[in-house]
């Protein structure tokens, strides 16, 4: 049976599915829950229940969401060209999905263990606005086209940000890899996390996540008072329902990238206690670094007015780019000269 799925071609590809269906069947159980305490943060701010009438305390409330969406008429508008409106949310839903084949939740647990998965994710999120744009083209009307043009510019500007960003992370690690990144980080608890030599940049790269998911305050591409809808405006059924779920992914899988690159990833923050099962390092840290970010990212958008287009893109490029460009010019001085012992040279001290 171990030669089967080692040494036969249909062998590797049933373990390759199977690795995949462990991965994505939690992701989006865990998606409906995450939606389900987006919504009851912002029911709290506001001092209301928010869902609690399906299922006990409301907790079944994203699967009827998700039922009704399935079961709704799919409506095309008539003047829509069909093959690209359909196809408009796969891209969105597929590039959203098979960016989580390199994100590690422990050591070695990872689909796809390459030395570049940063330039992966990259890749695979500079490919996530064709969706967003083609969906917006494809309806044939002005209010989705505009919410699309309004996703592409503000995309691309914070990716730029993003990926400066990044950048320093990069020249403290000397790796692309996520594995290495956490390991870097190593050592004395979340005193040897990067949140505290890149401090500032932990900021910068926390709003740019927010404004590269289009979630409030920068949820312009899809502002009601101004575009009813945004570039799914026309979008119903399960075609909606892709759009959502790509959307929401992609918030998760900003969560997890904070909390790989600055947070320690599965690393414990307790120094000393690696060995233990519960205080030591481990995929329960992950999940729980993550689920705090996407606590933050819910009460910003519970407490927080939305942005002008025309603040969001000054920013952008005025404010994020200059100093994200410049953080990456001290952190390679840092690092070369190796200020205060390899703080910002993890690769200089062997972490």
């Amino acid at each position: 049976m171990v030669d089967f799925f080692t040494n036969t071609n249909l062998g590797i590809v049933l373990v390759i599915l199977g690795q995949c269906l462990l991965l994505l069947v939690p992701i989006l159980v865990a998606l409906a829950f995450l939606m389900y305490a987006d919504r009851k943060v912002w029911a709290a701010v506001q001092i209301r229940k928010g869902p609690n009438v399906v299922g006990p305390f409301g907790l079944l409330q994203s699967f009827a969401d998700f039922l009704k969406y399935i079961v709704k008429e799919i409506v095309v508008p008539a003047g829509a060209d069909k093959a690209v409106f359909f196809l408009a949310p796969m891209i969105a839903f597929v590039l959203a999905v098979i960016s989580w084949a390199v994100i590690p939740f422990n050591d070695g647990w990872v689909l796809a263990d390459i030395n570049v998965a940063i330039l992966y994710i990259f890749a695979i999120g500079s490919l996530e606005v064709y969706g967003v744009i083609m969906g917006g083209w494809a309806s044939n009307s002005k209010y989705p086209f505009l919410g699309s043009l309004r996703s592409a510019a503000q995309m691309i500007s914070y990716e730029v940000s993003i990926g400066l960003i990044i950048v320093g992370i990069i020249i403290s690690t000397n790796s692309m890899n996520f594995g290495d990144i956490v390991a870097a980080q190593s050592g004395a608890g979340f005193l040897s996390w990067y949140i505290i030599p890149h401090f500032p940049m932990f900021f910068l790269f926390f709003v740019s996540a927010l404004a590269e998911t289009n979630r409030p305050p920068f949820d312009l591409p899809e502002a009601e008072s101004e575009l009813v809808a945004g570039y799914q405006v026309e979008y119903s059924s399960t075609p909606f329902l892709l759009f959502m779920i790509g959307e929401l992914m992609a918030v998760v899988l900003m969560c997890a990238l904070v909390s790989l690159l600055f947070l320690g990833g599965w690393l414990s923050p307790i120094p000393g206690v690696s060995e233990w099962w519960i205080l030591g390092d481990g995929p329960h840290w992950m999940v729980l670094k993550m689920v705090f970010c996407f606590f933050i990212f819910a009460m910003v958008k519970a407490i927080t007015p939305r942005y002008r287009y025309d603040q969001l893109m000054r920013i952008g490029w005025k404010v994020f780019l200059p100093l994200s460009l410049a953080w990456v010019v001290i952190v390679a001085f840092l690092a070369k000269f190796e200020v205060l012992g390899g703080f910002w040279a993890r690769w200089a001290i062997g972490a």
